[in-house]
């Protein structure tokens, strides 16, 4: 038996075996489990398991933590031993932390709820981000005759065909967003996809409303959402007046007249003042904020992250993008999880916890690669003080790649070293050394601030 089926097989038992499963999914990185009878699982067993990283109780689900890669491979096999009649997978973004979910509920600000819909419709397309950041990263450095000298000229089809498979999420960027919107908000996906193809139409330049040419894509994301959070609601409010015998054809007709005719008229537009004033002002402030912007946003940024309402600031990720072809906001944002490399470095070398050292170890490698929060919520932020030095060393970090106007071309999705590869041309060694500053940065003011050292 291999080590998952055997994790699997554990945690069926200490569960309370497959009859007490209302529900199970899997993030990348934990087992989530919703029971039937809470009296019945064995947490403490569970707790002790081989594999099981830590335990996590978020609302009525049980989060076990066993790593990036095995989460998926668990469920299988669960899945497999109780004859796939759990739910369907859900794949989420979290990450693994032993004290998320209570730092989540402590933090939580009134409008992270409505932050978490709004997140969740782009949570989905963030493997295609990731796949053309990439992608755009190393077509520009293919460019670069310095690295790749002359190929370039030699091979022009491959950098062309490179460079369409890395700009076609942006090609149909408002159709996902649409189709993922309806879902979230609980409309017809496919309605909500009309809808982004109707704003994105490259007719609509051939028309002229009030002595103006329709502009084909203006707003962006953010007029897809406002359309497609009003077609929601509109289809469903039909769907509660119309008989049943028409309403299959009725409602998606009105729906999309009524709809189409208010997006072009009024939330098109509106949607397009909206979307330039976040560009402008978040270009603004950087450009002119400078040294003390790009510190207030990088070291503010994990307490945001603490309150949900980072997730607000994904569809500015995603304007940004559209409306200049590249990012200045996430290289800023990324140096808050460089800080807490630095800070746990710090720790390891003072801490005399076995555990502890123990979780660093394995935590470090994944935090390098960008993903943070097993250093967050697994060792600075339950000793305190690390967290915030570390806050204070993306700080220096956050103020260097601000100073230095260095930019991504890609929305989200990967932060730390992968992102280096997606950083515009000329910046990359920057961000690099802002990068090295930031963990050192980190590891010294974790260093002179202390902590103090958990027996257990």
């Amino acid at each position: 038996m291999d080590k998952s089926t055997l994790l699997a097989t554990q945690i069926l038992a200490g569960i309370g075996g497959e009859g007490n499963i209302l529900k199970l999914e899997n993030c990348m990185t934990r087992v989530r489990i919703v029971v039937k009878d809470e009296q019945l699982p064995d947490l403490a067993a569970l707790k002790q398991l081989t594999g099981v990283k830590g335990y996590i109780k978020q609302g009525d689900q049980h989060q076990l933590i066993v790593g990036p890669g095995a989460a998926s491979k668990v469920v299988d096999s669960m899945r497999s031993l109780i004859g796939n009649r759990a739910a369907d997978t859900v794949v989420a973004q979290d990450d693994i932390s032993r004290n998320k979910a209570q730092a989540k509920a402590k933090y939580a600000a009134p409008m992270s709820a409505a932050l978490r819909q709004v997140a969740n419709i782009f949570i989905p397309i963030i493997p295609a981000f990731i796949a053309s950041g990439l992608i755009m990263g190393i077509v520009n450095l293919l460019k670069r005759p310095d690295i790749s000298g002359d190929l370039a000229l030699q091979y022009p089809n491959l950098l062309g065909l490179l460079a369409i498979f890395g700009s076609a999420v942006f090609a149909i960027m408002n159709i996902l967003v649409g189709v993922n919107a309806a879902k979230v908000f609980g409309g017809s996906p496919a309605m909500g996809g009309v809808m982004a193809g109707i704003l994105t139409s490259p007719a609509l330049a051939q028309i002229t409303l009030f002595g103006e040419a329709l502009q084909p894509g203006r707003g962006g994301v953010i007029a897809v959402l406002l359309v497609v959070v009003l077609m929601c609601w509109l289809e469903k409010w039909l769907r509660q007046r119309l008989p049943e015998s028409i309403e299959l054809i009725v409602n998606p007709l009105l729906t999309t007249l009524i709809t189409a005719s208010l997006a072009i008229v009024i939330l098109q537009p509106l949607g397009g003042y909206i979307s330039d004033g976040i560009t402008h002002g978040v270009n603004l402030a950087i450009d002119h904020g400078g040294l003390l912007v790009g510190a207030l946003l990088s070291g503010l940024f994990l307490p945001l992250v603490l309150t949900g309402l980072h997730q607000g600031l994904v569809p500015i990720h995603v304007e940004l993008v559209q409306a200049h072809g590249s990012n200045p906001l996430l290289p800023i944002l990324a140096m808050a999880g460089v800080g807490q490399i630095g800070a746990a470095l710090a720790v390891l070398m003072k801490t005399r916890n076995s555990r502890l050292r123990k979780v660093i170890k394995g935590a470090l490698p994944v935090g390098v690669l960008g993903i943070g929060e097993p250093l967050i919520f697994g060792v600075t932020l339950p000793l305190g003080k690390p967290f915030i030095a570390a806050c204070l060393g993306g700080a220096v970090g956050g103020a260097l790649i601000s100073y230095w106007k260095v930019a991504t071309v890609i929305t989200f999705g990967i932060s730390g070293l992968p992102l280096a590869l997606t950083i515009i041309t000329g910046k990359v060694m920057l961000y690099l050394v802002a990068m090295i500053v930031t963990i050192l940065a980190g590891f010294i003011f974790t260093w002179l601030m202390g902590f103090n050292d958990p027996e257990e």
